[in-house]
Formats: C-alpha cells, structure tokens, sequence
C-alpha cells in the first residue's frame, strides 16, 4: 500500500508509476483503492463508473480498468453530502456524519473486500493506494481503507510525504508517532515526494528521518513539470491561470465550485496552437476566445453560484459578441432554458432558469446514464468515441427547428448545435477527437486539420517516462523485493 501523510502528496501517481514498473518486469499489478472520493470519474468498458485515477492506473499496469479496482466512490455533491457509487452504480446520497455512522456499513466493508478478493485471484501484486492521512485519529476506529484494508490484505506499507508543501520531518514524524505500535510495524518505508534543489544538501535531512521514524527513506522522488500524468485534484487547477496570450486561441474553462471530469480537456490543453486556463473571474473569462462550461456534481448549485458571481453575465454577454461558448454535460444543461430536479436528486430547489443560450430543458432523473459511446460528430463521417456519466435528460424546445451535434452508432441522436460557436453534448472526452477540435477551434485558425497527439500513444509514453524517473530516484530493488515478497 502507498500511503500518505496527507491528501495531494503524490499517492495516485506513485501508485501509477510502480504499476507501469512492475508490468515492464513482467508481472501483472492490478491498482485497487477501497474508497475514493473524487468528481473525476470514468466508465469502465461494462459502464460502470470508478475513480479516474484508478482507470489511469490500470491503463499503466496495462489493463481495461474494473470497477473492482475502485468498490467505493464518493462524489461530493454539497455541503458535507456526497453521493456513493458502490461497485460501480450509485448506491445513494449521504451526508458525512451519517455516513460515518452508517448502519449499513458493514456491507460497505464486505462489498470492499470481496472486490479485493477477486481482483487478488486475477492479478499478481495488487497496488493499494491509501486515502488522505493515515493518522486521522478522529476517524480511526471506523478506517476500512487505509491501515485496516492493509491488514486485510496482508500489505506493507509504503508512507508517501509531500516535501513541496513543507513541514516534511513534522509531517512524517507526526504521522508515525500517532500510529499505535502495532500500525507503526506496518510501515517499512518512506518515500519523500515533489522534491526540489540539491539532493546532496538534503542527505543529513534524510538520516534524520530514518532516525526519528524507524524505517528506511526508499526513494526520494524529484518534483517534475515534464511528464503529463493527469491530476486528480481540482485544486490544481487554480494554477493554470496564464488568462491572455496573444499568440493563441485563450480558452476559458469555467471553475466551477463542483466540476467534474475536467481531464475533459486535457487533449487541447497540450496543443501549441492553444492557451487553455481555469477561471471564475469575470474579467479573466472575458479575454477569451472560447469558453468551456464544464460537468458538474451539482448543476443546479452551480448555476446559481455563477449567476451570483456575474459569470453568467459574462458567458452570456461574451455569445452576444460573437464568442464561442460551449457545453460539456451540466455545462450542457447549464446553457438552456431551464434546469428542473422534481425528485430533488441535487438539493431543494426544484428548478433554476438556464442561461437561455440553446434551446433546451432538462430534468434530472433519478437513474444515472454511464456508458461508453462511439458516435459521429455532425456530419462528419469519421467514428469518434467518448464516455457519459450523467443523471439528466435534455429535451429540445422545438423539435421541428434542431440540430443534433451527435449521431450514435445506433442512430440516436444527442446533444445540440447552434453554430459553429455555440453547442452542448453529454459526451465526455468529446474533445479529444480531431474532427471535434478542428471544428471548434475553425473560427479562429486558418490552419486546417490540426494533429492532436494521440491520447493513447501519448499516455502510454507519459507512463514509461514517469516510470523511470520513480526507477532514477528510488531504491527500486528493496521496493520490488518487498512488493513480491
């Protein structure tokens, strides 16, 4: 198990990087993380939905991901409520202090458990990640993911410290010393993460270390911008904020309080022809050329948050003068007449006026969509592929005067397309098919045909670099004698 002495330290990616490592030693890791919370999500090829971290990492260990690989994911949906997706389908929603109370959750534990069980029979060494601190006092004697779920599966524990964010010794220290013995004796190395400066300077730091927490440091892992591993925490988004760049087609994203599968966006994110940032200022959306309204755990919330900030002011505003403004899911719905929840599935409020700019309704339903899809992009005749993850229902204002933006493979149509710079879809990873960005980005490029880089080529190349550079700064042999031990 890779754990940490906090949330953001690196867990995912260290876990990421030694499934690629131990897949390129011929073995067949499988990732598995009992509980995850996250608004970053996939849908696995039997449309079941799991953390997104835990698909990247099945794509490092080289497998279609499972949602066996991800039992438990909460989604937060509001103010200390989230929704739980049990073994891949929504199970309910829950506020926190009930769900640590849940009478139910002893199933949870079985249903974790058993999952482990059966990912264990298929493959050989299971890589557990851990979720946020494994010192959380607090809620220790109701863990079923961090130490506990390490004691099920008879794992060693790795404690992962992020040394970007400071207070290292106290960090790993503390989370040692707030251990009892018995937990302590799990832990058989420390992995220090995002590193920056002189290594040798850092050497009387690391023996310190070793002192004070009685096991050894196994790796000490440089900080890097170089290798593209996606980000699971929207946190990071607040630092992709170059706003302006006269050279480029400026995309705005709107930070929404509750976004979702923003890896939505990765693809134009990496092309030289674009300038892509995050942002809930209005001044800074203004700037752009085109703006993304992205999914969202709560639409409704959402809606009404950038209706109180003047962001809706400001996409509306922006449409009027000609800019692109389009949709991705709740985005989608967001940019219609009218949003309607009769069951309250998001919250009190049983509707909220749209943004007015294309001419739909939606309800949100009580039975979430997930599925993979394969589908033609207007009248394109080129086979694009993309996931939903959603529990709403679009409807056009007038059906005689649309036009569908998708075609599925089953003739069903979807989304809608107002002009070449206004249009909506449930479809997630939309952009990252060609055909979709040479249209969008067609206003303002006189340069036709635009390459992406192939999102699987790209990744599987991103996996190998990361893996070596795990390989270049850690004791990689103790690491494997004690992963297949």
């Amino acid at each position: 198990m890779f754990a940490g002495t906090g949330s953001d330290v690196g867990k995912s990616v260290i876990t990421a990087a030694f499934c690629r490592i131990l897949m390129q030693e011929g073995f067949s890791p499988a990732p598995f993380k009992a509980q995850n919370m996250a608004l970053n999500s996939y849908v696995t090829p039997d449309g079941l939905e799991i953390g997104r971290a835990q698909a990247v990492q099945a794509w490092a260990a080289g497998l279609e991901c499972h949602s066996d690989m991800n039992p438990v994911l909460l989604k937060p949906s509001g103010d200390s409520t989230s929704q739980i997706v049990l073994n891949g389908k929504v199970y309910g929603n829950i506020d926190a202090k009930t769900y640590y109370e849940f009478p139910a959750r002893e199933k949870l534990i079985q249903e974790v458990r058993n999952a482990y069980d059966r990912l264990s029979r298929q493959h050989s060494p299971i890589l557990l990640e851990g979720a946020g601190s494994i010192s959380e006092i607090n809620l220790k004697e109701r863990d079923f993911i961090n130490l506990k779920m390490a004691e099920y599966a008879g794992a060693d524990v790795i404690l992962i410290g992020d040394i970007d964010r400071g207070g290292i010794f106290a960090s790993l220290y503390g989370t040692m010393m707030l251990l009892e013995q018995d937990e302590r004796q799990m832990i058989k190395g420390i992995i220090i993460n995002k590193f920056r400066g002189d290594l040798a300077l850092f050497e009387p730091g690391i023996k310190k270390i070793e002192e004070l927490c009685g096991v050894p440091v196994l790796g000490v892992i440089p900080f890097f911008n170089d290798i593209d591993i996606e980000e699971e925490d929207s946190v990071s988004l607040k630092r992709k904020r170059k706003v302006s760049d006269a050279g480029k087609v400026n995309i705005a994203v709107i930070l929404l309080p509750h976004i979702s599968n923003f890896t939505d966006f990765d693809t134009l994110e990496r092309l030289q022809e674009i300038n892509l940032f995050y942002s809930n200022n209005t001044e800074e959306i203004s700037k752009a050329d085109i703006i993304i309204i992205p999914g969202s755990k709560n639409t409704i919330a959402d809606l009404k948050t950038i209706k109180e900030s003047g962001v809706a002011e400001t996409i509306v505003s922006a449409y009027k003068k000609g800019k692109s403004v389009l949709g991705v899911c709740g985005g989608y719905q967001m940019m219609g007449e009218f949003i309607y929840d009769p069951t309250h599935i998001e919250g009190d409020t049983d509707e909220q006026k749209g943004l007015g700019i294309l001419p739909v309704t939606s309800v949100i339903e009580t039975e979430k969509v997930t599925k993979e899809v394969r589908f033609k992009f207007l009248n394109h005749s080129e086979i694009c592929q993309g996931y939903e993850i959603h529990m709403g229902r679009s409807t056009y204002s007038d059906e005689s005067n649309t036009e569908p933006l998708i075609t599925m493979e089953d003739g069903t149509v979807e989304g809608f397309h107002n002009s070449v710079k206004c249009m909506g879809s449930y479809i997630h990873g939309i952009f990252d098919n060609p055909v979709v960005i040479d249209y969008i980005l067609s206003p303002y490029l006189s340069q036709k045909n635009i390459t992406p880089v192939c999102v699987k080529s790209h990744r599987e190349e991103q996996f190998d670099k990361l893996a070596d550079h795990v390989r270049r700064h850690s004791d990689i042999d103790r690491i494997l004698k004690m992963l297949l031990r």
